[in-house]
């Protein structure tokens, strides 16, 4: 046998045999742990953007009370043009957070569409219930009446995403 032709070559891949195994086993486990690499990066990513996502919507929710949107323009505007510049910049910015919307749930969205909606609703409502004669201060004042009468349902929202951060997160 050992004077066979094929002796030698059966003897290098007696010996190639391991060294294949072992190369492959090496590839496997390689590429499962890359997998594994990318499946933890794509989650810490999307948990990453879900936190900037509910962060960018408290900032919304707080810019959106009445207390913080009395302090916004020139004080010397007219109340139909404060009104429209107030309208304009919730929409606008409301129209820029709109896709954070993916990163929450369907409630936490919905709520969120709510404040912005009913602040909207509060602002004409006051508007209307003027009279001919009154100022930007007294539209101010009356605005911060009529939401300080009412829940409190910005805050409510913004601890709701609170919390809701903290069970996702």
């Amino acid at each position: 046998m050992i004077d066979s032709p094929y002796f030698p070559y059966a003897f290098a891949l007696l010996l190639a045999i391991p060294f294949l195994i072992f190369a492959r086993q090496f590839v496997y486990t390689y590429i499962k742990l890359k997998n594994q690499e990318i499946k933890l990066l794509t989650v810490k990513g999307n948990s990453t953007q879900r936190v900037h996502a509910y962060e960018r919507l408290t900032l919304f929710l707080e810019r959106l009370k009445p207390s913080n949107l009395v302090q916004k323009f020139d004080p010397t505007l007219e109340a139909h043009e404060y009104i429209f510049l107030l309208e304009k910049t919730i929409n606008e910015e409301f129209d820029y957070n709109a896709s954070q919307q993916l990163y929450l749930t369907k409630d936490s969205w919905k709520r969120v569409v709510n404040c912005k909606t009913s602040v909207l609703h509060l602002i004409h409502k006051t508007y209307e219930n003027l009279s001919e004669n009154s100022t930007l201060a007294d539209f101010k004042t009356v605005f911060l009446m009529h939401y300080m009468n009412d829940a409190d349902y910005i805050s409510q929202t913004i601890e709701v995403l609170r919390k809701e951060n903290l069970i996702v997160n």
